[in-house]
């Protein structure tokens, strides 16, 4: 979720796929355009990322989200990284211990790679005039397509909540106005993310036609879609902070070993590569291989009847060794809090001058069509 440059709609939307062929496959399809596109001209594109501060990332982050946002940095495109401090609260009553976790991400982001001289990191509640864009914005779509969104809808099915908030209600909408505070063109997503994405680009196509009759305001982001490998949590579930069942980017080897040691398996000693027949096992295997670089069929024949326990033994020594540099750099950013805390205000001073600009453009288009 970055800039400078950045794409306008002006020169992104010349080869931009339609909104209405946003669907997964077309999605998969135009991604593979885009990383074409990213590789011969990456100062064309920013990009709006981020994550909420609920805790420590763990490994199906890094995989999953971290690992592609430090390549696309690497790359040269410009990174909006958002800590979403106030969208903790869409599906919990209180944000319990909100500083340190917003500190923990910072953290994790700094150790991951995230290079505050490349990317803007920011947090919501320190971006004013981010938020002030919910109002316009909520103008532009209906209850009833706020109602059809899939994935408000299976949020709302998991909350914690006995009753659901305004805020999950309007979640997408708030996350308009993240992407399109800074007019990022690209959003990288997975696949249930589409909709979400498809209400942000719904907004900014009805702004622009309602308001923008001399120049567009928005581009309508694009879909970059991740092919993030799906990792599975020590006990055969999806990974989640929540569920206990995660490896922490911050826990030390140690703590990673006892994890790993109690992770599920199944009753078949030859190890092999079946993420449909064997789940669990094929999740470790592919861990061992993420950390590796390897083809996780190569790392599953290499174990192969030397059963679970062997498996175990070479996703510990993967992991640890893996994660080794990334924990040595997260220690010493914690051991300097203040740099910390400087690299959140000057991502913020940043964000803030992008917003101001932002919601003063707006303010004058709105005003122009009276």
């Amino acid at each position: 979720m970055n800039r400078t440059p950045y794409a306008t709609a002006s020169t992104v939307r010349a080869d931009a796929a339609p909104a209405d062929a946003l669907g997964a496959s077309a999605a998969r399809t135009r991604s593979a355009e885009l990383e074409k596109l990213i590789r011969d001209d990456p100062g064309r594109f920013r990009v709006l990322t981020g994550d909420r501060p609920t805790g420590r990332l763990h490994l199906g982050h890094y995989f999953g989200t971290l690992h592609n946002r430090v390549r696309l940095q690497d790359l040269g495109v410009e990174m909006m990284v958002l800590i979403a401090d106030y969208q903790v609260l869409t599906d919990r009553d209180v944000a319990d211990q909100l500083p340190r976790h917003v500190e923990d991400l910072a953290l994790d982001y700094l150790a991951a790679g995230i290079d505050p001289a490349r990317a803007t990191v920011f947090t919501h509640s320190a971006v004013p005039a981010l938020n002030q864009l919910l109002l316009p914005f909520l103008s532009l779509v209906s209850v009833a397509e706020l109602n059809r969104n899939p994935t408000v809808k299976d949020e709302i099915a998991h909350s914690r909540q006995s009753a659901v908030s305004g805020l999950m209600f309007t979640y997408p909408v708030h996350q308009a106005a993240d992407i399109l505070f800074c007019k990022a063109n690209l959003v990288p997503v997975g696949q249930d993310q589409l909709p979400h994405l498809e209400i942000t680009r719904t907004v900014a196509r009805r702004f622009n036609d309602r308001y923008g009759k001399e120049a567009a305001v928005f581009p309508e982001p694009e879909a970059l879609l991740s092919s993030a490998p799906l990792l599975l949590g020590t006990d055969g579930t999806k990974m989640s902070k929540s569920r206990g069942n995660a490896i922490a980017l911050a826990a030390d080897a140690d703590e990673t070993a006892r994890l790993i040691k109690g992770a599920k398996t199944d009753s078949e000693r030859h190890i092999t590569y079946d993420p449909a027949a064997r789940p669990e096992v094929s999740s470790l295997v592919l861990l061992a291989a993420l950390c590796e670089d390897r083809d996780p069929r190569q790392v599953a024949d290499e174990i192969g009847p030397a059963g679970a326990g062997a498996l175990k033994k070479r996703v510990t020594e993967a992991v640890n060794e893996h994660l080794a540099p990334i924990r040595a750099r997260r220690a010493a950013y914690a051991r300097d809090l203040g740099y910390v805390r400087q690299v959140l205000r000057e991502g913020e001073a940043r964000a803030n001058a992008i917003a101001d600009a932002t919601l003063d453009e707006v303010r004058r288009a709105m005003n122009g069509h009276r």
